[in-house]
């Protein structure tokens, strides 16, 4: 049932829709320009651009393997760079058990099956992540999955043969990852999973993650400090860090000795939608799958029953270079748009106004803000469908990177069909100097967040004023101020990452709003607690309900501090929410990283984590306190 919600001012579908009859002359060209997509319908093989290949279970293996093993190599220390590609795998099997098909992914690197179900592409070896290690001194490596970011596994099975490798790895499928890393419609057979590699030196620090609607063997998680595992069924899970949790997840561990392992359990999910994924039918048809949104459900849900089936003939296949103008006349004109590998300057906004549009990228297409754009702005309407996408702020201060409904005028929304916002990931800084005032505001009700990592540069290699003061700069200069700001009424989140922004790095003022899984580290770089103030408080919490909130649900939360620049600053509160009965925090904590001190968990309640706790988390199982 679609809801209408009355908001004062405009009514942007009446002047959407004036303007696109006014487009409606171009038809004709748009049509010419999307041509390779008119085949899609049909065997022929789409034209996804020079960073997207197919591979074909006749091709040797060999090839095949030679091809994966040079775009690793290009891409294992390419954390910042441009390149992006995705491997799209037709059904059948790949590598014997003679001949494993055995590699890697790095950055910026999308590993994908074709089929209709996951059991239609098998990889006879491995598809794996190891620890990236930093230093060339072979006495002190600094192995660390830490910095293991942005790549993709999705739609296919893993029969695990570590034949060839040492002994060390043969019995397991590595994939030592953190954030901004998606594991989907994934299964494995004949071996273990370990989100750690423990196969190199020290000191094998990870820092993810996310899984959903897999079917995972024995699973040793490791040195992950935060995972959420969703929708899935899992043999075994061991050990935990800090913040581990599990919604609708057959198998999971039992979470009652918490905080003894930190486990966080969720019977069911309360809200889901399965990302839409790429897939080639028996008749050789290119089709895209939008899988429906699903409430109160477990396990894995490979059939993906109901949604819909879209033809790849009715998406718009935009390649890096292709214009926002022309972009924005085949949205209006019924396209859905799939964004192919590469990265994308959008120096206005991408208008996705229609209700049901799906905009699917894959090979982690980037798109950069420039002067100030809004890189994609989503109207009030129900069902929109965003995912794939990275979204990098520019040079210029936008005052939004991503913005889904307007905050006047009016809202429609559908309970039953979510907008929903799957693998979209934020960058402020860090490839290039990066300024925004909001990077996710979510205006519109009904929203579902299914996996984010907003991040603000505030460290790394990239993105600040070459100068004396080194990381002091990028207070200055790569300027975030709020991470996710959720204004919408009865949204859910189900695994939210945001880090280092200057204010608040959540905000959530809608009512009804759930998380399952947050994960934050406050700015590392303030360079005074005068930096570092909200009015008399000293710091901003990592996550902020808004005080006019009557009901609002965390499951699974943690607000980490290390203030590199300054390590005598202060933060009162990782958590701050209104008083009231009806908002209810469960299993959260603060932890130390080395530097700075957060005073209290949640509302003055909870233990300093200062430095005498380093990486020892503060917890609180509930607040308020269950009676």
């Amino acid at each position: 049932m679609t809801r209408i919600r009355e908001r004062s001012g405009r009514t942007p579908l009446r002047r959407i829709t004036a303007g696109a009859l006014a487009l409606g002359l171009a038809l004709t060209a748009v049509g010419a320009t999307s041509g390779p997509a008119a085949a899609h319908g049909g065997s022929a093989a789409p034209s996804l651009g020079a960073n997207v290949t197919v591979f074909d279970p006749s091709m040797p293996v060999s090839e095949i393997q030679a091809k994966l093993d040079a775009t690793h190599a290009a891409q294992v220390n390419n954390e910042m760079g441009t390149a992006r590609y995705a491997f799209l795998f037709k059904p059948g099997t790949y590598g014997t058990a003679e001949q494993p098909l055995q590699f890697q992914v790095g950055y910026y690197t999308e590993i994908t099956g074709l089929g209709a179900d996951p059991g239609d592409v098998v990889i006879n070896g491995k598809v794996e992540v190891y620890n990236r290690c930093l230093n060339a001194d072979p006495a002190n490596p600094n192995c660390i999955a830490l910095v293991n970011f942005w790549r993709t596994i999705s739609n296919l099975t893993v029969n695990i043969n570590g034949a060839g490798q040492d002994g060390c790895r043969q019995s397991a499928n590595f994939w030592a990852v953190s954030q901004a890393v998606s594991m989907r419609r994934v299964q494995f057979t004949g071996g273990g999973l370990s989100l750690m590699d423990y196969c190199t030196a020290g000191p094998q620090y990870a820092s993810g993650g996310f899984i959903a609607n897999s079917k995972l063997p024995s699973t040793t998680n490791g040195s992950q400090q935060q995972w959420l595992t969703r929708n899935s069924e899992v043999a075994s899970w061991s050990n935990a860090v800090w913040n581990q949790v599990f919604a609708g997840v057959v198998g999971a561990p039992d979470d009652a000795a918490f905080p003894n392992p930190p486990y966080t359990t969720l019977a069911t999910t309360p809200v889901s939608r399965e990302k839409p994924y790429l897939f080639v039918d028996a008749k050789g048809k290119w089709q895209v799958k939008v899988p429906a949104a699903k409430r109160n459900t477990s396990g894995t849900d490979f059939a993906s029953t109901g949604g819909r089936t879209i033809p790849l003939s009715d998406f718009y296949i935009a390649k890096p270079g292709d214009s926002v103008t022309r972009i924005n006349l085949a949205l209006a004109l019924g396209k859905h748009l799939l964004l192919t590998p590469g990265v994308y300057d959008i120096a206005r906004s991408i208008e996705v106004w229609r209700p049901n549009t799906v905009v699917l990228g894959i090979g982690h297409a980037t798109l950069t803000a420039v002067n100030g754009s809004t890189p994609i702005d989503v109207a009030d309407v129900p069902g929109v469908i965003l995912a794939g996408v990275t979204i990098d702020a520019g040079t210029k201060e936008s005052p939004v990177l991503l913005r889904v409904g307007k905050k006047h005028g009016l809202g429609l929304s559908s309970p039953s069909n979510p907008t929903t916002l799957s693998d979209i990931y934020f960058r402020v800084g860090g490839p290039h100097i990066g300024k925004a005032n909001i990077a996710l505001e979510v205006n519109s009700d009904d929203v579902l967040i299914d996996h984010t990592w907003v991040w603000r540069g505030d460290h790394g290699v990239e993105g600040f004023t070459e100068g004396v003061n080194g990381d002091t700069d990028r207070w200055k200069t790569n300027t975030g101020r709020y991470g996710a700001v959720i204004n919408g009424d009865d949204v859910t989140a189900t695994g939210l990452f945001v880090e280092h922004f200057q204010k608040y790095n959540t905000v959530w003022n809608g009512e009804r709003g759930t998380t399952v899984l947050y994960q934050n580290e406050l700015p590392y770089d303030p360079p005074t607690q005068a930096d570092w103030m909200n009015g008399d408080v000293e710091g901003y919490a990592g996550y902020k309900v808004g005080n006019k909130v009557k009901k609002h649900t965390l499951y699974g939360g943690g607000v980490y501090v290390f203030n590199q620049n300054n390590p005598t600053i202060h933060t009162e509160n990782g958590f701050e929410v209104p008083n009231t009965p009806g908002v209810k925090l469960h299993h959260i904590m603060t932890v130390n990283l080395s530097a700075g001190i957060i005073d209290h968990v949640v509302n003055g309640v909870g233990e300093a984590a200062d430095t005498t706790k380093i990486g020892q988390p503060v917890f609180v199982t509930d607040y308020p306190a269950a009676p």
